[in-house]
């Protein structure tokens, strides 16, 4: 219990690092300390290294220890967070450079947290393990922001970012040491990574998941991320939409996960995938001319659904991928769905102005149903085990 108390502090404090960075240097945006066309430069810097990091971080945490690839990708962020702090309002390619290690960082450590929970965590705890997991980045993401205007109050964004460097030694230093002790090979890192991408193929079921999660990421999660603001605006006439159907999302995923946690369905898999066709409420929630409470009931409905699908995938793959290689197909798990967001938001916009808002809105309500219903086709995915 302990051991797993330890790895849960670090977890949570790296996705508390990562969620506030962005808010803080928003703050910062409105004290005119950076301009918009910097944060975003800044922020998409993070992106890449994330991006490229995560798949080398993969094979290290398979071929070295897990706790070590933490350890190190930790003190990488940490060290890096005082650049981006020094560069407010000095230097934004010094800035841009941080959040590219910075980014690394934070790409490095999850494979490694992946792998090292089941390390830490017996088999039969995982699925509660993985929902507190997903409990703490939910809560801190409700609770964040109105702490962090609090201490607005009484710290400036240079502040705030070295705060930010505190919890990256929280998630490098606390989390325990694993059970793991991989021996060391030459393999080459592009012949370990396919082996990685070989087992994964291994596992129907995974390959079908991933295939819908990465389609629901790049349309249905880009769409409503565009589409709420401009809908809560020119439709409804005031912000309030958008701040209750953002905080209805957080709520609906802390009752997801509650429920989850010791829920145990024989048809996981089905449970899984339903949940994440439930996300198809919000866009059609967006699309349709209703009543602002129906667009809230709708994100709490998706907020369900997404945990509903994260914590049973995250513990299918701890149980049936093969120890050595896990780490290596978590990294893929992240980076095919977390790569395609970014594109899907990039074309989203565009895309709205050609067609019009009710056409993608449309189609992307019908990805984020149809994905999902495809991955059920294949008969692995009712257990999620091969």
């Amino acid at each position: 219990m302990t051991k797993f108390l330890r790895l849960w502090t670090g977890t949570t404090a790296s996705g508390l690092a990562t969620w506030a960075l962005p808010f803080v240097l928003g703050l910062a945006v409105l004290e005119r300390t950076l301009t918009p066309s910097a944060l975003g430069l800044v922020l998409a810097a993070r992106t890449v290294g994330f991006l490229i990091a995560v798949p080398i971080a993969g094979v290290l945490a398979d071929r070295y220890s897990r706790r070590q690839v933490v350890l190190w990708s930790g003190l990488m962020a940490t060290a890096a967070t005082p650049f981006i702090a020094y560069g407010l309002g000095r230097s934004v390619p010094l800035m841009c450079a941080a959040a590219l290690v910075l980014g690394a960082g934070q790409g490095a450590c999850r494979p490694a947290f992946q792998a090292l929970t089941a390390e830490v965590v017996e088999p039969s705890k995982r699925q509660g393990a993985n929902a507190a997991m997903t409990l703490a980045v939910r809560v801190t993401t409700l609770v964040g922001p109105g702490l962090t205007a609090l201490l607005a109050l009484f710290l400036d964004a240079w502040a705030l970012v070295l705060g930010t460097a505190a919890l990256w030694a929280v998630a490098a230093l606390v989390p325990p040491a694993g059970t793991f002790a991989p021996g060391r090979t030459n393999t080459a890192f592009f012949a370990e990574f396919a082996e990685g991408v070989r087992e994964a193929r291994r596992h129907p079921w995974f390959l079908a998941g991933l295939a819908a999660l990465a389609a629901v990421c790049a349309t249905g999660y880009s769409a409503t991320s565009v589409g709420l603001p401009l809908i809560s605006r020119d439709r409804y006439g005031t912000e309030a939409v958008l701040a209750a159907a953002t905080t209805a999302y957080v709520v609906g995923a802390l009752v997801g996960a509650l429920i989850i946690a010791r829920w145990r369905p024989r048809s996981e898999g089905w449970v899984a995938f339903g949940g994440l066709a439930a996300y198809a409420v919000a866009p059609l929630a967006l699309l349709l001319p209703v009543h602002p409470a129906v667009v809230v009931g709708a994100y709490v409905v998706a907020g369900v659904g997404v945990e509903f699908f994260n914590v049973p995938w995250f513990t299918a793959t701890q149980r049936e991928v093969e120890p050595t290689l896990l780490a290596r197909v978590s990294s893929l798990d992240f980076m095919v769905s977390y790569g395609l967001a970014p594109l899907g938001l990039a074309l989203i916009a565009p895309a709205m102005e050609a067609f019009g808002w009710p056409w993608v809105l449309g189609f992307c309500a019908a990805v984020c149903l149809l994905a999902p219903a495809a991955a059920l086709l294949v008969p692995s995915t009712r257990r999620l085990a091969r």
